[in-house]
Protein backbone atom coordinates (compact mmCIF):
# COMPACT_ATOMS: atom_id res chain seq x y z
CA UNK A 1 0.00 0.00 0.00
CA UNK A 2 1.56 3.37 -0.63
CA UNK A 3 1.40 6.40 1.34
CA UNK A 4 -1.97 8.41 -0.47
CA UNK A 5 -4.03 4.95 -0.72
CA UNK A 6 -2.90 4.86 3.42
CA UNK A 7 -3.51 8.55 4.20
CA UNK A 8 -7.10 8.07 2.50
CA UNK A 9 -7.84 5.30 4.34
CA UNK A 10 -6.25 6.69 7.75
CA UNK A 11 -8.37 9.94 7.62
CA UNK A 12 -11.95 8.19 6.98
CA UNK A 13 -11.65 5.75 9.43
CA UNK A 14 -11.15 8.66 11.69
CA UNK A 15 -14.23 10.06 10.35
CA UNK A 16 -11.95 13.27 9.61
CA UNK A 17 -12.88 15.72 6.70
CA UNK A 18 -9.48 17.09 4.60
CA UNK A 19 -9.80 20.50 5.89
CA UNK A 20 -10.27 19.67 9.19
CA UNK A 21 -6.87 17.42 8.95
CA UNK A 22 -4.67 19.84 6.79
CA UNK A 23 -5.72 22.87 9.92
CA UNK A 24 -4.72 20.08 12.15
CA UNK A 25 -1.07 19.24 10.96
CA UNK A 26 -0.48 22.41 9.67
CA UNK A 27 -1.05 22.11 5.67
CA UNK A 28 -3.42 23.71 3.80
CA UNK A 29 -6.72 20.88 2.43
CA UNK A 30 -4.84 21.89 -1.07
CA UNK A 31 -1.93 19.87 0.26
CA UNK A 32 -4.04 17.20 1.67
CA UNK A 33 -5.91 16.42 -1.43
CA UNK A 34 -2.17 16.60 -3.52
CA UNK A 35 -1.23 13.94 -1.21
CA UNK A 36 -4.33 11.54 -1.26
CA UNK A 37 -4.11 12.04 -5.03
CA UNK A 38 0.05 10.94 -5.05
CA UNK A 39 0.21 14.38 -6.69
CA UNK A 40 2.98 15.45 -4.10
CA UNK A 41 4.49 14.10 -1.06
CA UNK A 42 4.66 15.22 1.88
CA UNK A 43 8.37 17.05 3.71
CA UNK A 44 9.98 15.23 6.70
CA UNK A 45 8.14 17.41 9.35
CA UNK A 46 4.89 17.07 8.23
CA UNK A 47 5.26 13.22 7.98
CA UNK A 48 6.22 13.06 11.33
CA UNK A 49 2.62 15.10 12.04
CA UNK A 50 0.45 12.93 10.37
CA UNK A 51 1.66 10.00 12.22
CA UNK A 52 1.90 12.05 15.69
CA UNK A 53 -2.12 12.65 14.75
CA UNK A 54 -3.15 8.84 13.56
CA UNK A 55 -0.83 7.20 16.79
CA UNK A 56 1.14 5.07 13.89
CA UNK A 57 4.56 4.47 12.64
CA UNK A 58 6.00 6.39 9.76
CA UNK A 59 6.78 2.80 8.09
CA UNK A 60 3.41 1.92 8.61
CA UNK A 61 2.24 5.79 7.31
CA UNK A 62 4.23 5.12 4.73
CA UNK A 63 3.34 2.15 3.44
CA UNK A 64 6.36 0.40 4.04
CA UNK A 65 4.49 -2.01 7.19
CA UNK A 66 1.39 -3.21 8.29
CA UNK A 67 1.88 -2.83 12.22
CA UNK A 68 0.77 0.62 13.13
Amino acid sequence: MDFSTRLRELRKSKNVNQTALGNDVGVTLKQIQRYEHGLNEPTLSVLIALADYFNVSLDYLCGRSDER
